[in-house]
């Protein structure tokens, strides 16, 4: 099978073309013939040699992907071969075959294609666990996502909004900021030309938000905080700054507000497994029925992975970048 692999720590040039035998499922795994996968930011921080996969996993990035069920492992029982499915992966994804834990695959959709399936898992997953279940975002609260164009963002923003929450967001372009209030977001700020601070802090009466889901984190954090309600929530789950920051805990311990974060690829297949549970059940309806959708930036062949990383890094792309197996 074709494949993309890392030659060598470094930039998009690194990504290179190869050969690899096709994998083969046991246990509850199963082999996915991929029709398309989704890049995603960590696969970058994978290319630069900064982000290792966890023990056990593939070398080759891509962290989700769609296509056709190819070969079950003997204890499978969810899907059968043939099916058509969209799934996490722990690595892998830039190839023509994958292999996954059964229970980390969701049906395609209603109405997707590929290319649109393989651009939800990553992002689906990533903000059911930390916006939901640790940030506990319900109906009614005020909800702040930073980089709402991103593909974290536009699934964050369509997800909070379904649930009943009041999204802000920030963005880097008025572009960006459209694209946002046209998925649902009642308020998003340029961060090039506008303090989301000051304008958050204006909008809710001084209250703050609810929640809040940063990947920019550096002088962000203090900010942050600052406009985070009593006993509000901040969810990092990256760092595009600094990790390292003073903080005042004073304030903090006063407001009673609560700082976690988590990272998905190194969680254990059962906790992935409960997170895709959750999908099933409270998520799919709203992909099945048109009401979340992924939004798609672009679309580029295997071969010209060097290019989508090359967007990805550029940051104008709005929305999921997407790689293509077809030859």
């Amino acid at each position: 099978m074709r494949v993309i692999k890392i030659s060598q720590p470094g930039g998009p040039e690194v990504l290179t073309l190869a050969s690899r035998p096709i994998p083969k499922p046991t246990g509850n795994h199963i082999l996915i013939k991929n029709k398309a996968s989704g890049v995603n930011r960590p696969d970058v921080l994978q290319r630069m040699g900064t982000y290792n996969p966890p023990e056990g996993a593939s070398d080759l990035p891509g962290l989700e992907c769609s296509g056709e069920v190819a070969a079950i492992g003997e204890r499978v029982r969810r899907w059968n071969v043939g099916d058509n499915v969209c799934a996490l992966l722990p690595g892998g994804g830039y190839a023509e075959y994958s292999l996954t834990h059964e229970d980390h695959a969701l049906p395609i959709p209603q109405g997707m294609n590929f290319i649109e399936a393989s651009a939800i898992c990553e992002t689906h997953f990533t903000v059911w666990s930390n916006v939901f279940v640790r940030g506990k975002l319900k109906a009614g609260d005020t909800f702040l996502v930073h980089g709402g164009s991103s593909g974290i963002g536009t699934t964050a923003i369509q997800l909070a909004n379904a649930f009943g929450a009041r999204v802000f967001t920030t963005a880097g372009s008025e572009k960006k900021c459209n694209l946002c209030r046209q998925l649902g977001a009642e308020l998003a700020i340029n961060y090039q030309s506008e303090n989301f601070g000051e304008i958050i802090r204006s909008h809710t009466e001084g209250q703050g938000v609810n929640v809040i889901l940063d990947m920019v984190g550096g002088d962000y954090m203090p900010k942050n905080l600052r406009i985070l309600a009593t006993d509000g929530i901040l969810v990092q789950i990256a760092f595009l700054k600094n990790p390292k920051i003073e903080l005042n805990f004073a304030s903090l311990m006063v407001r009673r507000q609560t700082i976690t974060g988590s990272t998905l690829r190194p969680q254990s297949d059962l906790a992935k497994s409960k997170i895709a549970d959750d999908l099933r059940q409270h998520v799919l309806p709203y992909l099945n029925s048109g009401r979340i959708k992924p939004i798609i930036d672009s679309v580029y062949k295997l071969e010209d992975v060097a290019e989508a990383h090359s967007r990805m890094e550029s940051s104008t792309h709005m929305g999921k970048i997407v790689l293509t197996m077809d030859e």
